[in-house]
């Protein structure tokens, strides 16, 4: 597919994604935002500095840039994790010189953060919970479990995704993508265990830290 064509998709899916954020009527304050940035960032650095790349010749790496995309998610909601993964790990892949990676990218990291935010909010209600009324096995669980959700559905989107990338953009045989997608099933699951490991982690640390300093309060 020629490069003009695969920036046009990733402009389309990028309008997309933000038009979504705009009717999910999500609030964002400049607090907020403040918030996405540092994350995206965090996102981009995690990715750039800390991976292994190419694995087996797949294009996957492995790496810990979906650990920020669950973190935001459940620090404030599931359209900021996704844009603070969508845009930090999108702009890696473009800065590397790999647009075409970032079409799906952008899209893959984004479904995350919304199945994180929406498990940690509307099932486990997180920010509800306090580890001083809470049991601590309880508590430990709905965290991991609002983390892993939108890791473990990242586990079959992106092979999933990645296939058609590689069929129709990169423009791969039918055998090559096949083989490539179950690598890349295996690197994305191994991730994903990683960066729940270290959302868990990290949230336990920050959460109670931020919102006692009312931080994270959805207000100016």
């Amino acid at each position: 597919m020629p490069t003009s064509v695969i920036w046009l998709l990733l402009f389309v899916v990028v309008a997309l994604v933000m038009l979504y954020a705009v009717l999910s009527k999500t609030r964002f304050t400049v607090r907020k935002i403040t918030i996405i940035g540092v994350m995206a960032a965090l996102s981009f650095v995690a990715y750039e500095f800390f991976r292994i790349p190419n694995i087996l010749g797949s294009g996957s790496s492995f790496h810990l840039g979906n650990t920020f995309t669950a973190l935001t998610a459940m620090l404030l909601d599931g359209v900021s994790g996704g844009l603070a993964g969508a845009i930090g790990l999108a702009l890696a892949d473009v800065v590397a010189g790999d647009p075409g990676y970032a079409v799906t990218t952008f899209l893959l990291k984004f479904i995350i953060g919304l199945v994180c935010g929406v498990t940690a909010q509307k099932v486990f209600h997180l920010h509800e919970l306090s580890l001083k009324t809470t049991p601590r096995l309880k508590y430990l669980a709905c965290v991991t479990g609002s983390a892993f959700s939108g890791l473990l559905v990242n586990v079959f989107t992106d092979p999933f995704l990645g296939y058609f990338r590689n069929r129709f953009i990169f423009g791969q045989t039918e055998e090559l993508a096949s083989v490539v997608v179950k690598i890349t099933g295996g690197v994305t699951l191994v991730n994903s265990l990683l960066s729940t490991v270290c959302a868990v982690v990290l949230y336990l640390a920050l959460w109670p830290a931020l919102n006692k300093a009312r931080l994270l309060e959805d207000h100016e």
